[in-house]
């Protein structure tokens, strides 16, 4: 079933000279098995928006439907919750804490209740789903290096085989190879698992290769809610709120202002190599 966000208002430090509204009436639809993308500045509500979905904020208004049950009744149970509504933080050292990276994967299905035949099971699937080799399983899990410990964060995740995954800027620090290495294993666990993806970020470049749904926030609102074309055709608005186009895209306006007959509106690097092609070939 899907999560349905109604109404949902949060205020920080309420009724203080320090009160921040953080999100303001957001109502969203999320169905079963979409890759979203949510993008936004630092301050626009993201990462407030996803702490809301897993239950670790409470809203000061409005309800959070997970499975057709409000999340936030007092008889709902968080801990079920968290095992079907996965986060991956933005900063793995924040995730892990055992001696060992297989340790580490285990504590999630262990706190499920499983057998520890189970249990080790499914941390050695995941492991093996986010491409860790055998070699770092029982090595200390701040010996990785920064994509090997989001490779672990997810991992931890992915094992208790979550109905939902939220990752929290995934490729924050990371080169342009290690950023694309981990956007290919998010979309690689999406089509596996057949399981909702909300991918969080502030780059545009890191979300219009691989996601069918953007939601763009700002000051705690939804400022944009659509496909990547749509929210891409928006490229003032975007520059408005700090946020620009795919590089792709920039460079596809570019040429058409050049008067070369190219679709403006490209999003991803294989529709514009696509197009390119196409014009080389009329020309020649």
């Amino acid at each position: 079933m899907p999560i349905i966000i109604n109404h949902l208002n949060c205020i920080y430090e309420a009724g203080t000279v320090r009160e921040v509204k953080a999100l303001k009436d957001i109502n969203l639809v999320i169905p079963d098995g979409q890759f979203i993308g949510l993008i936004g500045h630092t301050g626009s509500g993201k990462s407030s928006l996803i702490q809301h979905l897993n239950g670790l904020a409470k809203p000061t208004e409005g309800e959070i439907y997970f499975n057709g049950e409000d999340i936030n009744d007092p008889d709902f149970d968080k801990k079920k919750l968290r095992s079907q509504v996965g986060l991956v933080f933005q900063y793995p050292e924040h995730q892990l804490f055992e001696v060992d990276v297989f340790s580490d994967v285990c504590f999630g299905p262990k706190n499920m209740g499983l057998s520890k035949k189970e249990t080790q099971l499914r941390a050695y699937e995941a492991l093996k789903m986010v491409g860790m080799e055998d070699e770092y399983f029982y090595q200390s899990p701040f010996d990785l290096s920064g994509g090997q410990k989001r490779r672990a964060a997810i991992a931890g995740v992915i094992a208790m085989k979550p109905k939902v995954l939220i990752l929290d800027e995934p490729t924050a620090g990371l080169d342009p190879k290690g950023r694309e290495e981990i956007l290919n294993l998010i979309k690689s666990l999406h089509e596996q698992m057949e399981i909702t993806v909300i991918l969080v970020s502030h780059s545009m470049d890191d979300v219009a290769d691989y996601v069918e749904r953007i939601i763009v926030m700002n000051q705690g609102e939804v400022f944009l809610d659509d496909t990547p074309k749509e929210v891409f055709s928006h490229q003032e608005e975007l520059e408005q709120i700090g946020l620009t186009v795919p590089t792709v895209t920039d460079v596809m306006r570019r040429c058409g202002k050049l008067g070369l007959s190219v679709d403006e509106q490209v999003t991803t690097l294989a529709d514009a190599k696509k197009e390119l092609l196409g014009l080389y070939r009329q020309k020649k």
